[in-house]
């Protein structure tokens, strides 16, 4: 990772006063033809409200996000750890939208993010993670930092332009850090 970027947690603040710049990462992915729950002409009001609800959903399920910035604040990249939820699942958590512009990418940025997650969900004592992706190149990310690969779903979801895609699912075992 270049040094003028850095990673940092974001707090609910911090989202909503950020979001005009996520707003443009989720955009620019979803154009570039990321698989992230969105279909083309997804625009920047709608990204805006995205990350407005991302927000409020900190506030109430423990989310964490996790941005890639530059020295002049500008966001270039984001992640979330979002905990299962579930009252048999308190050692497992989700990798949850992991944007990186597609003019930023390639600097390392993705293992950053992943990091910095990974190191979050040790923290609150999480041991399992696991996430979702159509994305050649991210598979090779999650595969250099020791995620494994759990098995591909067919026709799991829609690319942008409406094309069926496969899903890979992935999960990694952590050690939580006391």
């Amino acid at each position: 990772m270049t040094n003028d970027i850095k990673v940092i947690a974001l707090d609910a603040a911090g989202v909503r006063a950020g979001a005009e710049d996520l707003a443009e990462v989720l955009v620019d992915c979803v154009d570039g033809g990321a698989s992230v729950n969105f279909m083309a002409g997804y625009d920047r009001a709608r990204a805006r409200a995205f990350w407005n609800e991302v927000a409020s959903r900190m506030e109430s399920d423990g989310r964490f996000v996790f941005a890639a910035a530059q020295e002049d604040g500008r966001i270039v990249g984001t992640v979330q750890l979002v905990p299962a939820g579930i009252e048999n699942q308190p050692h497992r958590a989700e990798i949850s939208k992991m944007l990186v512009l597609r003019s930023a990418r390639k600097r390392g940025l993705g293992a950053a993010l992943m990091r910095a997650a990974e190191e979050a969900a040790a923290r609150t004592g999480k041991t399992l993670l696991n996430l979702d992706t159509a994305s050649d190149d991210a598979e090779r990310l999650y595969a250099a930092l020791g995620w494994t690969l759990a098995g591909r779903i067919p026709n799991y979801a829609l690319m942008p332009d409406g094309t069926p895609c496969a899903t890979a699912l992935y999960y990694k075992e952590i050690a939580p850090v006391q």
